[in-house]
């Protein structure tokens, strides 16, 4: 096993969508083969699974306001918020895909490690987490991709709890039948768990004691590690700008609908998800992160039978308007290519 150095010009790179890129990158080019560790740090960012709902998990106008990245990871899995109290570490392994779905094999040695600090309740449990004191501390998943995959995970430590909560609570009670649903399991951080001694421990310091331990070593300075090479930031660079950093994958990879637009409006931007039978809509979903979800409700019902045509659209949509759309912008939002 060797660290993949994710450092940009000898800097930590904290931009989750970045560090999504990156991951799939790794996993999809295989610059590498074996066992690769990344272990890195997301400012501010909620995380949804590959086949999540954005707008049924997430309180859009709440993150544009805290200024918190919404981010579609490859794999599967709920959604979790990211902030510099969070821990994030991914096993790339590649052309050895025996190891694959073993979930213990990634937590146990993270749990040994805790246990050895003096959290002696940390262990791995059947549902894909490591818990402490019977709550989740680190939430698992995988991916495959023919002979390699993508296996890590999150570590709370000093999480923002408040700011998650409000994150992750979406903007109306409406039930949302597409997609998957986070499941609501009890969470802590694993500050409060430490020994005195560690108590003023910072992400940082834990970041650096976990990676020792994993690798057996007294220093950084001495695990084997892959740098990231210009032909890999360039790659990722474009990986970024025609995909993993567009709306299009973060807010409208959704399944149940086929396609995606959105548009920016005086007040903010406007989503739509919706699907066609020939030239009629045959569902529509409008989001946006400047309206809560019920908001919206009645004027994607409104659309529903109405063919792809500008006029019909706006009329259509004008009895139903929210405060700050108008019914060009829906018009233009369906119809413009």
């Amino acid at each position: 096993m060797f660290l993949i150095d994710t450092s940009r010009n000898g800097r930590p790179v904290y931009d989750a969508q970045v560090n999504q890129s990156i991951d799939a990158y790794l996993l999809e080019r295989r610059p590498f083969t074996g066992h690769g560790l990344l272990c890195y740090i997301n400012d501010p960012a909620v995380i949804i699974g590959r086949l999540q709902n954005a707008y049924g998990e997430v309180d859009l106008a709440y993150l544009k306001q805290h200024r918190i990245q919404l981010v579609r990871r490859t794999s599967g899995g709920g959604a979790v918020y990211h902030d510099q109290g969070n821990l994030v570490f991914e096993n790339i392994v590649i052309g050895d895909p025996a190891g694959f779905r073993d979930y213990q094999a990634i937590g146990a040695p993270i749990a040994a490690a805790l246990r050895k600090l003096g959290v002696a309740s940390a262990t791995v449990r059947d549902r894909d987490d490591i818990a402490v004191a019977d709550k989740k501390v680190s939430g698992m998943a995988m991916v495959k991709h023919r002979d390699a995959y993508a296996a890590g995970g999150t570590l709370l430590f000093d999480l923002d709890e408040h700011t998650a909560r409000q994150a992750l609570t979406p903007a109306s009670g409406l039930k949302i039948e597409r997609g998957i649903k986070s499941a609501d399991v009890p969470i802590t951080n694993l500050k409060p768990f430490l020994p005195a001694t560690y108590q003023d421990w910072t992400i940082t310091d834990l970041r650096q004691y976990l990676l020792c331990q994993l690798f057996g070593v007294d220093r950084l300075e001495e695990i084997p590690t892959y740098h990231l090479t210009k032909e890999d930031w360039a790659a990722i660079d474009d990986r970024l700008a025609s995909r993993y950093g567009t709306a299009a994958w973060n807010l409208g990879k959704n399944p149940g609908f086929r396609h995606f637009a959105s548009r920016q409006t005086a007040a903010g931007t406007l989503y739509v998800n919706y699907n066609l039978d020939g030239d009629r809509l045959t569902a529509v979903q409008f989001f946006a992160d400047f309206l809560p979800l019920a908001a919206l409700e009645p004027l994607g019902a409104a659309l529903v039978g109405k063919p792809l045509e500008a006029p019909t659209i706006a009329a259509a949509a004008r009895p139903v308007l929210p405060a700050g759309v108008a019914a060009q912008t829906v018009a233009a939002l369906l119809t413009s290519k």
